[in-house]
């Protein structure tokens, strides 16, 4: 209940300044939480017009060869893939989830639309764009499980090796070192991990939490991507 005092002057302006203040900070640390999860993450209304974007998501828009934003709105950078993303938030106007791969000719990317507000409950539904993150070896959680076993800088880069994807002889190759010397490195893996096998460390490995290295925010990211990325 609103507080009024002796002089009949009520606090209730006093009351929802601190509210809209408090609303103001709460927002803010969502976004900065957001910004620190290794996934780039969008929201876009039905239209494809971009109304939040995370700062992952604003790096692959300015960058990336899948996706863009052009005139504000999310699109593909081929006809296809502008079919692919139309395709996927067709579904989820229509309150569907709907999981796509875009493609590019160098891989592809799986992105997941969601839809936050069901079009029975508005007319202006808006929908969750998850975009995975391009290597689970550049998630700093990997560096911080590393520190957490103890493992050298040479153990290390061998667990990375193999995170993606890489025989022994290829890490050797890329290492400098006898295929001796890379099969020690697994042993002691294994040993200081407590993974009974290789295939146990990896998935360790992809089920850490996605924290975003710290020195890839260099800047305060704006979160209205009005201006971004165009073609």
């Amino acid at each position: 209940m609103w507080q009024v005092n002796e002089s009949g002057q009520g606090t209730i302006a006093q009351a929802t300044q601190q509210h809209f203040k408090t609303m103001d900070t709460g927002l803010a640390q969502l976004l900065r939480v957001i910004d620190e999860i290794d996934y780039g993450i969008l929201v876009i209304n039905a239209q494809g017009e971009i109304v939040q974007a995370n700062h992952l998501a604003c790096h692959e828009l300015r960058t990336g060869h899948l996706v863009a934003s052009v005139n504000n709105r999310l699109t593909g950078r081929s006809t296809v893939l502008c079919e692919q993303i139309e395709q996927g938030l067709e579904h989820a106007c229509r309150g569907q989830r709907k999981l796509v791969f875009l493609d590019g000719g160098r891989g592809d990317m799986p992105v997941v639309f969601i839809p936050l507000i069901h079009p029975v409950e508005t007319d202006s539904p808006t929908v969750l764009v998850l975009l995975t993150r391009q290597s689970a070896c550049d998630n700093l959680a990997v560096r911080m499980y590393a520190r957490a076993q103890r493992l050298s800088p040479s153990e290390e880069s061998v667990m990375i090796g193999l995170c993606r994807g890489l025989e022994v002889s290829d890490i050797a190759r890329e290492n400098g070192v006898a295929q001796s010397t890379v099969r020690s490195q697994v042993k002691s893996l294994r040993e200081k991990t407590g993974c009974s096998s290789i295939r146990r460390l990896i998935h360790r490995i992809h089920s850490l939490p996605p924290v975003m290295p710290a020195l890839r925010i260099v800047a305060p990211m704006r979160h209205n991507v009005a201006d971004f990325a165009h073609l």
